[in-house]
């Protein structure tokens, strides 16, 4: 089974970051966007996508997971960088 590691952000102003695992990032993708998935997410309008990884191991995602919410945010946004400069929503031209 595929599994997504991956980091939303607040869609205006990039403060917020969320961390989380998945095996189906469009329906998660989908939840929040539509406010579906309660808690965080809803209350900070976490939705971009900004970076994520794939695996086929759900216990190395999860440990991808632990590892990356322990970084203090100029990691997490200097991984971001590497992959989206722009902080650009990843998503924005799925269906």
């Amino acid at each position: 089974m595929q599994c997504i590691m991956f980091i939303f952000c607040q869609n205006w102003d990039d403060t917020v970051l969320y961390i989380g695992v998945t095996g189906n990032l469009s329906r998660r993708l989908y939840e929040h966007r539509n406010g579906l998935a309660d808690g965080f997410t809803k209350k900070y309008n976490v939705h971009k996508l900004v970076y994520y990884e794939y695996t086929n191991d759900v216990y190395s995602a999860i440990s991808r997971e632990k590892q990356l919410k322990k970084l203090r945010r100029e990691k997490k946004a200097a991984l971001i960088n590497q992959m989206n400069p722009s902080w650009k929503d990843l998503s924005s031209d799925w269906n």
